[in-house]
């Protein structure tokens, strides 16, 4: 089971390391106060919410890159958004991919927001500040 330090954690679930990178600090230089897990393909992902099914605390939003190995971002989506544990956890598409089939797909699926990844670091901490504005204080989630 996870442990009770991820209280108001995020999880971002991400294979690039750039992007991993670049988010940590994107965060960091925000001073984000929230712990941040992260998990770098759709298995692994798919493996540490089994865990979230017995009673740990749910992290208050969900990064997911679509582009994952091993499960695609959309099937990591779907398994999110299909169980009782998980569904009301929000889920923001972070990804490279504009494809209308994805943006679609992931709606279909139930995602929260869809955001597409700016490639200028400048850029990308102006993102992750509005993530972690809405999602970590304006949003006032589902009880659970």
């Amino acid at each position: 089971m996870p442990d009770d330090n991820n209280v108001n954690s995020i999880i971002l679930i991400e294979d690039n390391p750039v992007d991993v990178d670049l988010t940590l600090r994107a965060f960091k230089m925000r001073n984000l106060s929230n712990p941040i897990i992260v998990l770098r393909d759709g298995e692994e992902a798919i493996r540490w919410m089994e865990k979230l099914k017995d009673g740990a605390p749910l992290p208050v939003v969900i990064l997911l890159d679509l582009k994952l190995p091993k499960y695609s971002g959309l099937e990591v989506l779907k398994y999110i958004k299909s169980s009782e544990t998980l569904n009301g956890v929000p889920v923001v598409v972070l990804t490279t991919s504009s494809e209308d089939d994805d943006v679609k797909q992931a709606y279909k699926l139930g995602v929260n927001s869809y955001v597409l990844k700016p490639v200028d670091f400048e850029k990308f901490i102006d993102v992750a500040v509005q993530i972690e504005l809405y999602w970590s204080v304006l949003n006032k989630p589902g009880i659970r």
